[in-house]
């Protein structure tokens, strides 16, 4: 057997699961009183974290402005499947995720340049989610081997912002986006015929970062003391990533070990209205919709740089991994009450649908339709605002059945929930 034609034998048979991505690769906001009006908060916008809702909402500050928002998303995730269908079989996947942590935060600063321009930058981490498995628990589906499962998306966004009141109703705000994304991922290498027997392949693992740029563009109305109307929409970015991928057992078969890859991954076009409503003094009430063009992420294409491993990837179809994404469209309410002249209460609701269907979901970073409840309390002193915030994301059951495990997902059954602390400060001098 030659060379080469070993090389397309082992790509036919391999099974590593490709990547595949979620509606987590957003956050649903970010600032302690956003998130806990469920990010109704478009149209409102008047605090620091104007620079990602809104940074029209910015040319209303008449002081100078610091504030800082961090939150702990901890997803909690299961996975069911039995391929077995025999009652005294143990089932094929009986998985649950361990406890994780995944940081996140807002640093902004704000100044006004004469009656009608505001100046700022933010510091952020707008995108960011993952999933790691005890790999004990997948050593049915990986030849008997406890290999890693993990995936861990983050990006660190760098937005300096300008906002103009044009008017003493109307205001218009825009930010440039300047993007660090990271994309690590470790996951079995699946086996291979090499002519005289299947041989796994070991441990596949990649990390890779890469640069993107973007703009926000904000409007604000307010005709009335008591009623607002914003409308943000966030430019397309699209991160060139560059890194190195790994297969452990690779080298044993005279084949190179490792490889330097490409990719590029396009975070879509975001549209956002709102409106909010002040029905009575003490009570305000705001709901949005948000569109997020996810139909961009149809399909993802790796480059391999080594030779032998771009011709490995392209025989088993791994270097294009197909999606199927749909566009999707976000409802959010949100509410607050003063109960004094220094304390608030909060809450929201929001429905995030998922944007893949069925036959793409994989265990590494699935998509889920979340319903997600939040409350919030937010003390003032002075001109100090400290705010707390607690949202609960319940994603609905998934459970893409099918008789074989695809190159495009994984079957089984897939539950997820989400648990997100935060809290902010912001002070104005």
């Amino acid at each position: 057997m030659s060379k080469k034609s070993l090389i397309i034998g082992i790509a036919a048979v391999m099974t590593l699961p490709t990547l595949a991505a979620a509606n987590g690769l957003n956050l649903n906001g970010l600032g302690t009183r956003a998130q806990a009006m469920g990010g109704a908060y478009v149209s409102l916008a008047n605090d620091f974290s104007a620079v990602f809702w809104n940074p029209a909402g910015a040319a209303g500050f008449r002081k100078d402005i610091f504030g800082f928002y961090a939150l702990d998303l901890m997803p909690r995730a299961t996975y069911f499947v039995d391929q077995t269908r025999i009652p005294e079989e143990p089932p094929t996947v009986d998985a649950k995720t361990p406890t994780a942590h995944y940081l996140g935060f807002l640093g902004a600063y704000y100044k006004p340049i004469g009656s009608k321009v505001v100046v700022g930058l933010g510091i952020s981490t707008p995108s960011g989610l993952g999933t790691k498995w005890d790999g004990q628990d997948f050593v049915r589906l990986s030849g008997g081997t406890a290999f890693d499962w993990s995936s861990k998306i983050g990006v660190f966004s760098v937005s300096p912002l300008v906002a103009v009141k044009l008017s003493d109703w109307l205001s218009v705000g825009a930010t440039l986006n300047v993007n660090l994304g990271t994309f690590n991922l470790k996951m079995p290498g699946g086996s291979a015929d090499l002519g005289e027997g299947t041989v796994p392949l070991g441990q596949y693992e990649e990390q890779m970062t890469g640069w993107g740029f973007g703009a926000t563009f904000g409007v604000m109305a307010k005709p009335a003391d008591s009623f607002a109307i914003g409308l943000t929409v966030r430019t397309p970015s699209t991160a060139s990533f560059k890194g190195a991928a790994n297969l452990s057992y690779l080298s044993m078969y005279d084949l190179p070990g490792s490889s330097e890859l490409r990719r590029k991954i396009t975070w879509p076009l975001w549209i956002a209205g709102g409106l909010s409503f002040r029905p009575f003094e003490r009570l305000l009430l705001s709901a949005d919709v948000h569109w997020t063009q996810w139909s961009k992420l149809d399909r993802i294409t790796t480059d391999y740089l080594d030779g032998v491993w771009a011709t490995l990837m392209a025989a088993g179809h791994k270097d294009v991994q197909v999606l199927d994404w749909k566009d999707a469209t976000q409802i959010r309410f949100g509410a607050e009450y003063m109960l004094n002249t220094t304390t608030t209460l909060r809450a929201g609701y929001y429905n995030d649908p998922a944007p893949g269907p069925d036959p793409t979901i994989n265990v590494l970073l699935p998509t889920y339709t979340y319903n997600a409840l939040s409350v919030g309390l937010g003390k003032t002193l002075g001109d100090l605002q400290l705010d707390f915030g607690l949202e609960y994301l319940a994603g609905n059951k998934r459970r893409p059945y099918q008789d074989v495990f695809l190159d495009s997902g994984m079957p089984g059954t897939y539950t997820m929930r989400i648990v997100v602390p935060s809290v902010s400060i912001q002070y104005k001098f």
